[in-house]
């Protein structure tokens, strides 16, 4: 691990669980998250407000708690949005946010029929007439089985603090359900953009657009003791107040303390793995070179002995008065190799 990931900066770090949420999960920080959504999705959708969702109450079990997604939002359009900063890689990652997309899409088809159910409820309860009794009836089982699958567009945004072997070494990766051969976009529901903060290589002078300035923020902040002179929209104005560590109130404090903690912790363990790592593939070249050193040693021994030995047999075919043609043909030497000995 660098001495930088080890320093104290002026502003929480955004790869910490609560860091994250400092910046972009509070009632205060809303307008910002909106503001990075909208230049993830700049060009295909545009965000006006949205609603943080309980995350609690979208876990399926008590041990999915500690896990599931760190946002979940809904916009004013009815777009459900999945956001989740994670710091460390683990088995099946690409696996788990596919989990995730599918139940908040699934949970989409379970609310549809609770409000049905409720619908159906309520009108037991008010006398309707025969006519519109049987309207109604009618109309639901007309549309109710295409009605049921009407789905929202769900969106999930995942930075990640590593590089995922299953994706391209790039920084960002959009993934859609398109047709394989012409790559259009059968259903335009589902969306997933996941970006590999490590992949991320820009330097601040090469950051033109808002969209690159956010993303070197939030991959630096951590390291700095005030806002670079080149970030001077609002925005940032806006990102250095809410992630000043000295606007913690205590409690926010005494937690974002334990999480940095933990991410240092992590950060350490994975280091240690990957020299651990290095360490083994080191040893095991050297194996390697010295087994391969070793039979390329005996392959060249075995080609000199060969060599002598036909020296040595031309040389005494030579003492017998053998001609350099006879000996070239037993031998396998140039006329000039034979002249020579």
């Amino acid at each position: 691990m660098s001495n930088q990931d080890l320093t104290f900066g002026h502003f929480v770090n955004p790869f910490t669980d609560l860091g994250f949420k400092i910046i972009f999960g509070q009632p205060a920080s809303k307008e910002l998250l909106i503001t990075l959504l909208n230049e993830l999705l700049a060009g295909e959708h545009c965000i006006e407000n949205l609603t943080f969702l309980d995350k609690e109450n979208h876990s399926d079990s008590m041990a999915d708690a500690g896990i599931i997604y760190d946002l979940y939002c809904l916009t004013t359009t009815g777009e459900y949005i999945i956001v989740e900063m994670q710091n460390r890689p683990h088995s099946n990652f690409l696996d788990r946010t596919l989990f995730y997309m599918c139940r908040a899409i699934g949970r989409q088809v379970e609310n549809i029929r609770e409000k049905r159910k409720k619908e159906r409820e309520l009108r037991a309860e008010e006398p309707v007439s025969e006519e519109e009794d049987g309207f109604m009836l009618s109309e639901e089982r007309g549309d109710y089985y295409g009605a049921r699958y009407r789905l929202s567009t769900v969106y999930g945004i995942f930075l990640m603090n590593f590089r995922e072997p299953n994706l391209e070494a790039k920084f960002r990766t959009d993934t859609v359900i398109a047709d394989r051969e012409n790559g259009k976009v059968i259903n335009p529901r589902f969306r997933q953009i996941y970006l590999q903060f490590p992949c991320f290589t820009k330097e601040l002078k090469d950051c033109k657009t808002l969209y690159d300035k956010l993303i070197y923020t939030l991959k630096n902040m951590q390291h700095w003791n005030r806002m670079p002179d080149a970030l001077k929209e609002q925005v940032f104005n806006r990102l250095e107040e809410l992630a000043a560590v000295a606007n913690l109130s205590l409690e926010d404090r005494i937690a974002y303390d334990k999480a940095l903690d933990r991410y240092r912790v992590s950060r350490i363990v994975e280091e240690d793995a990957r020299e651990a790592g290095w360490k083994q593939g080191l040893e095991e070249g050297r194996a390697k070179g010295l087994a391969e050193g070793l039979a390329e040693g005996l392959a060249e021994g075995r080609a000199e002995g060969r060599a002598e030995g036909i020296a040595a047999i031309a040389r005494n075919l030579k003492s017998l008065g053998f001609s350099i043609e006879q000996i070239r043909e037993a031998t396998g030497l140039s006329d000039a190799e034979i002249e020579s000995l």
